[in-house]
């Protein structure tokens, strides 16, 4: 995926990632995350707009973070390489602004934790506008 189709930058961090897909419970692993998605490393990847419900878990969180996404774009298994692995483009759906806001505020928090404040204040500049 090129960089050209993200509206916001997307930080490197490995969380677990749980959803049920056919009466199935699959156990993976994000590869980066943004305010606006996450792509989640899987050799199982759900078609392209199929909507899911997924719980990523957050060390230090008590609870995993609920959502629903889309699947947006797909790394088949056949096309997958060591720079690029397998797995699927998520999408967030948010049911209200107000709870989209939480969640970028939640993402902000695990990129500064991550990160640190100064490098996250440059590396979210201007992915807002």
């Amino acid at each position: 995926m090129s960089e050209g189709r993200r509206e916001a930058p997307r930080t490197p961090i490995d969380l677990r990632v749980e959803y049920k897909r056919a009466n199935s419970f699959f156990a993976d692993y994000t590869k980066n995350i943004s305010h606006g998605g996450t792509f989640i490393r899987t050799e199982r990847p759900l078609p392209i707009g199929t909507e899911f419900q997924f719980e990523l878990v957050v060390p230090g969180l008590e609870e995993p973070i609920r959502l629903r996404g889309k699947v947006q774009w797909l790394v088949t298994p056949e096309d997958a390489d060591e720079e690029n692995p397998s797995g699927m483009g998520i999408g967030f759906l948010h049911p209200s602004e107000s709870e989209r806001e939480m969640f970028k505020a939640r993402v902000e928090s695990l990129i500064e934790d991550r990160l640190g404040p100064l490098i996250t204040r440059r590396l979210l500049e201007g992915a807002d506008s």
